[in-house]
């Protein structure tokens, strides 16, 4: 800048100096020489000099501008920070203020904060829309503006009246600032602080008119034409100066430097080009407006909420007078096709485009093949509609894709010379040609298995104890109807796997439901009916029994995939088990032989296979087969997971047993509610079945030191009723059959009947099975049967001989029952006694021993064990305790056979010697 500014003598270049700015100069030498006596260093060097008024008015401008950037931009927050920044930096100008008095732009600012901060507070809208953070500060700072303005509101009152005056005095203010080199140079004295303040402007300029306006981008435009301007003016003076100093050297610096206008002439040019460039800028703002209407189509602007546009009207999909053929359609399908996946894609938009694109296609008799290509790509975008795997259906978009496939099905039961098929390559298909049958790439099956998926999300999903999971649930009939549709459908022109695929999909609707009708019709004999409800029952369509089996042996027959074959055994298991078809479905299990293999595999076919021995289990127990019955229920029952295995809900586990990805997989293998099996009917038929066997079991080994459990859980659950403090009336499932189990111990079974048929246990267990009469009464038969025998356990003891009359009236059982149960425990050594049949007595055998007896034998027992013992620690301390696993051992390992063992080989060998 030395270099530049520099003329030849000194005394030149001193004169046009500013008072701010002081330019380092060579020492001697003219203009030409200058750049050899210069260095880099030198031409940089700068030093500016401002007064402290300078320095402390510019910080507050600096803060002011700050707070009214973030009043556009709403933020709160950054106005409470710079407003204290501001108080603190007015707290330090106070000496300056105190002399030139409170300078207009800051009496501005604090109005405007002030009433800013009062239309947010009236905007009830705008304060619940804000966050946390603004809405704390918006209260914080409104206190403390009222508060502060209130050592200013003379100043306010005066600005508020005549806001005009203050702006434009504001911006005068500024260019006298960023002129003031200049202004410095023609007076010497300079200008006074209360000048700077009080000065007024004499033509307001066009830069405070804009200054006024608001959400603007006057800022810019602003600068740019305050800057035109002042070099303007600075380049007409100095044309004026170098006229009058013709011959002289000139100042360059006085080229370049910014001055105000001084004469009546200058400032009316000035104030000319200002009017000519604020028409200019109207002109191009009027322009753009027009071009951006044009753009829109003549809309006007429309306030939207939340950021979606509105959608006036349907998107245009071919231009105008386009004629519409196959190439058109399929290339317009391809172009939304292949946005589909990617980010930005809307999918509401993508399914209402190619919605509109098959009523486009109808519209022209394009043929049925455009239409089924562009329904099948429908159904797969409502599938695809929500990204996650998690996430399921909203109501309207299931019933749209129920509604779409069941159009597709009728457009392919209408034309049934259209081949469809996922085997047929795109470039082989033909959507229109007449020679040739249509050709059509699809897979009905992947549409109907997607569907179904999705049946079981929305059901996951909802809420099972509310209303709409049964209105969900009705929705179950339209997913079996267009299940036999497509079945029907592929089994006139699907593959032998398609239509494998398909009668899985319709035995998985099938084998959990019992079927009311045909248990009706088997109690209600066909003579007793009336003709007219015979015809309704045959035209009510085949029973599910026969439908199971019919669909399970095609699939047994045909199918070439372990899963498919797995799933359909089992449901055919679980469906005739639900039907009281014990042997049928135990014969099937055990010929499937699926318990040996069923570990390997997935685990949803693992939760079949629970949820098909749980049906077993309780079948048994309806059928009075209690001993079955416990075994089918003893795996899930040990394990204390019965919830979890049989895919009923997710048991509470450390993050370390399973994250969170475990977790949400688990979670969408969980069987919808209306498939769940009772957990309490299943776990107190379990325990019903282990008293009807542990009871028995237990008074008859009383004594046996090593009697084993057949039941754990259930011993538990004695234990725990033992260590009850105090016993009062059962309440829960459990409680019941403790107190039931502790009758039966003492051979007393209306008491036991009483604890374990009642109107509570009613409610909770019984009532829930089909036949609950048929239930109850095999109960009330098995609980005087084991208590019978539990009853002869305890207390043969005590007879010589008991009458068989006796017990029969003792138990309410008939005579031929009670010598059956008394000789088959006769024949099978648990009961010594013989029968006496002119008398019909039971003879007890003194064979038992008595309780002193069983005392003295449990303690030789535990000597005998004890001595045992002793020799072990014995010999291991005289290192001999297994000696001769050790010395065979170790001549093995040294190749000396058993010589070590006082050598019969070698004692072989003296002989012959």
């Amino acid at each position: 800048m030395s270099r530049f500014f520099t003329t030849g003598s000194d005394s030149e270049s001193e004169s046009s100096l500013s008072g701010e700015e002081l330019v380092s100069k060579p020492t001697g030498g003219n203009y030409g020489k200058q750049p050899l006596l210069l260095s880099e260093d030198e031409e940089d060097t700068k030093r500016v000099v401002r007064s402290a008024k300078d320095k402390r008015f510019e910080e507050l401008t600096n803060l002011i501008r700050t707070i009214r950037n973030a009043m556009k931009i709403r933020d709160v927050t950054k106005c409470l920070e710079e407003f204290e920044l501001l108080g603190k930096a007015y707290g330090k100008a106070k000496s300056i203020v105190d002399k030139e008095g409170v300078p207009r732009f800051y009496i501005r600012i604090l109005a405007d904060l002030e009433d800013y901060l009062n239309e947010l507070w009236e905007d009830k809208e705008g304060k619940k829309k804000m966050n946390k953070n603004n809405a704390k500060a918006l209260s914080t700072l409104r206190q403390k503006i009222r508060k502060y303005n209130r050592d200013f509101e003379s100043h306010i009152t005066n600005y508020k009246q005549n806001p005009e005056q203050s702006a434009d005095e504001d911006a005068e203010k500024n260019e006298e600032d960023s002129e003031g080199s200049s202004d410095e140079d023609e007076d010497d004295d300079g200008v006074s602080a209360a000048a700077f303040l009080k000065k007024k402007s004499e033509a307001p300029s066009g830069d405070s008119r804009k200054f006024l306006k608001k959400m603007d981008d006057e800022d810019e435009d602003s600068e740019d034409s305050e800057d035109d301007e002042d070099w303007d003016t600075g380049s007409t003076s100095s044309d004026s100066d170098s006229e009058e100093e013709e011959g002289k050297q000139t100042v360059l610096a006085s080229r370049f430097l910014k001055k105000a206008p001084t004469t009546e002439e200058d400032k009316k040019a000035a104030e000319k080009k200002r009017e000519d460039k604020a028409k200019k800028k109207h002109d191009r703002k009027s322009r753009r407006l027009d071009e951006e209407e044009e753009d829109n189509e003549g809309g006007e602007w429309e306030k939207v909420r939340g950021g979606v546009p509105l959608v006036k009207e349907k998107p245009k999909m071919f231009a105008k007078g386009t004629e519409i053929t196959h190439a058109v359609v399929i290339k317009k399908l391809n172009e939304i096709l292949q946005a589909r996946g990617k980010k930005g894609t809307d999918r509401a938009v993508q399914i209402e485009l190619l919605q509109l694109l098959v009523q486009i296609a109808a519209e022209n008799n394009l043929g049925e093949g455009v239409i089924i290509k562009i329904k099948f790509n429908i159904i797969a975008s409502l599938y695809d509609y929500n990204p996650n795997l998690a996430t399921y259906m909203k109501p309207e978009m299931w019933q749209k894709c129920l509604d779409c496939i069941n159009e597709l099905m009728d457009v392919l039961f209408a034309n049934p010379d259209i081949f469809v098929g996922e085997n047929i390559l795109e470039e082989s298909e033909n959507l229109h040609s007449p020679d040739q049958p249509l050709r059509v790439r699809g897979c009905i099956l992947t549409l109907v298995e997607r569907m179904d998926e999705e049946f079981t999300k929305i059901m996951q999903n909802t809420d099972p104890h509310s209303q709409e999971y049964v209105e969900r649930l009705k929705d179950e009939a339209q997913v079996c109807a267009i299940i036999e549709r497509v079945q029907r459908y592929l089994e006139e022109k699907g593959t032998t796997e398609e239509i494998c695929g398909i009668y899985l999909k319709r035995i998985l609707h099938t084998y959990y439901k019992f079927d009311y009708k045909a248990h009706q019709r088997q109690l209600t004999p066909p003579e007793g009916s009336s003709k007219s409800e015979q015809d309704q029952a045959e035209n009510e369509g085949e029973d599910s029994a026969v439908l199971m089996e019919r669909l399970c042996k095609y699939i047994y027959a045909k199918d070439r995939t372990d899963r498919i074959r797995t799933c359909a055994i089992l449901c055919h298991i679980y469906h005739h088990a639900l039907h009281s078809r014990w042997y049928q479905a135990r014969d099937l299990m055990l010929m499937s032989h699926l318990q040996d293999n069923i570990q390997h595999s997935d685990p949803p076919v693992q939760i079949l296979y629970n949820r098909t021995m749980v049906q077993l289990g309780i079948c048994a127990f309806r059928q009075g087969l209690t001993k079955d019955a416990h075994n089918a229920l003893l795996d899930i029952q040990s394990s204390g997971r019965a919830k979890e295995l049989l895919g009923q809900g997710l048991l509470l586990r450390s993050l370390q047993e399973r994250n969170q990805e475990q977790e949400k997989v688990e979670r969408r293998r969980q069987v919808p509610f209306h498939l769940h099996i009772n957990l309490e009917l299943l776990e107190c038929v379990y325990l019903v079945s282990a008293m009807l066997l542990e009871i028995p079991y237990m008074a008859a080994h009383e004594s046996d030191a090593r009697r084993r459990m057949i039941s754990k859980q259930f011993h538990h659950q004695l234990r725990v009723g033992e260590r009850q403090p105090l016993l009062g009336p059962p309440e829960s499932m459990r409680e019941h059959v403790v107190a039931a189990s502790k009758a039966m111990k003492m051979g007393d079974w209306k008491t036991c009947h009483s604890f374990i048929i009642n109107e509570k246990m009613n409610g909770k267990v019984w009532d829930l099975f089909p036949e609950a009469d048929k239930v109850r009464t095999m109960l009330v038969r098995k609980i005087q049967e084991e208590s019978l025998r539990t009853y002869l356990f305890t207390y043969s003891s005590v007879y010589d001989s008991i009458s068989m009359e006796t017990l029969s009236d003792m138990f309410e059982l008939d005579l031929p029952t009670v010598h059956s149960i008394i000789s088959k425990m006769i024949i099978n050594e648990e009961l010594m006694a013989s029968l006496d049949q002119p008398t019909q007595t039971v003879v007890m055998h003194r064979t038992e021993p008595t309780a002193q007896q069983n005392l003295a034998l449990q303690l030789a027992e535990k000597l005998g064990i004890l001595v045992e013992n002793n020799e072990r620690v014995f010999d291991h301390k005289q290192g001999t305790y297994g000696g001769y696993f050790r010395d065979q051992k170790d001549g093995y390992r040294k190749n000396e056979g058993y010589m070590r063992r006082g050598g019969y080989r070698q004692q072989q060998s003296q002989a012959a010697y």
